[in-house]
């Protein structure tokens, strides 16, 4: 398929911010975003039809962020975040060198709050295989810093657990649990939530961690990041009336809302299908 021209959108402050995952993972972003921008309208485009991202050749990945990358900015963004880690890490290139907006990703995101949090220089991520298998995060902390040392740790089954709403389940626990006792052997300092998927599962995993290890939750980290973007670039949306905010799915699967309410802390509305 030929790559259409890239397409250049001048950008104003009351334009949204674009937030895309490959299905409702990245709805953490969008609750983070809200938490820390409250006035900002976010659109967020969920590729629920085509998920899971992980499984999926570089090519498809790139090919189906480039789709995503121009539908949002036919929607006018002024920043686009890729809140999908293995979009991040597999097609980061590719979406800005589509994109005419600033470009901000969840890896290099946690990466920098890795950096800033760590004391030791001992970090351990933990992600889904594709991710882990990527080492993107390893590429990306150790970029800022090479003398950080990372460990990485996938966690399959935390995904799954998280869309059944198994928070604080002794099943969870038992499996977090078994996933971070090699990290917790290396004697790491901070753990990074290398998937959108994580932070729901922070309590728990402060437990079993303990409280000397610093948790990087990359949605908190990206919300400071486009702060402090919107600030350097004056893009913060001067009204402060009740801000826009839509999402756009490429299908409603079964539970599709229960699940999707939850990673954002509210009931979904405003919900559009879009046919990719």
């Amino acid at each position: 398929m030929p790559q259409s021209a890239k397409v250049h959108v001048p950008s104003l402050p009351e334009y949204p911010i674009g937030v895309f995952d490959s299905g409702v993972g990245g709805l953490t972003v969008v609750h983070a975003l809200r938490r820390r921008l409250p006035h900002e309208n976010i659109y967020y485009f969920g590729d629920t039809a085509r998920v899971p991202y992980g499984v999926k050749s570089a090519e498809t990945i790139a090919r189906f962020s480039t789709q995503i990358v121009e539908f949002l900015l036919e929607k006018r963004v002024k920043i686009l975040i890729i809140a999908c880690n293995t979009m991040a890490a597999v097609a980061s290139q590719v979406i800005r060198d589509r994109s005419s907006v600033p470009v901000l990703d969840v890896i290099e995101a946690g990466a920098r709050g890795a950096m800033q949090e760590t004391r030791s220089r001992r970090v351990g991520v933990i992600g889904t295989l594709a991710t882990v298998a990527s080492g993107a995060y390893d590429r990306a902390i150790q970029r800022h810093d090479a003398s950080i040392q990372v460990r990485s740790q996938a966690c399959p089954l935390f995904v799954p657990l998280v869309e059944e709403g198994w928070l604080d389940h002794v099943v969870t626990r038992i499996t977090a649990e078994e996933y971070l006792r090699p990290l917790c052997r290396e004697n790491i300092d901070t753990l990074v939530l290398g998937c959108t998927h994580y932070p729901l599962l922070k309590p728990l995993l402060r437990e079993v961690v303990g409280a000397d290890v610093q948790l990087v939750d990359s949605a908190d980290a990206i919300a400071n990041q486009t702060a402090a973007l919107l600030e350097t670039e004056q893009l913060a949306n001067p009204q402060s009336g009740a801000p826009d905010y839509r999402f756009f799915v490429t299908d409603v699967p079964q539970r599709f809302e229960q699940v999707g309410g939850r990673f954002l802390g509210r009931a979904l509305e405003n919900v559009h299908i879009i046919q990719m």
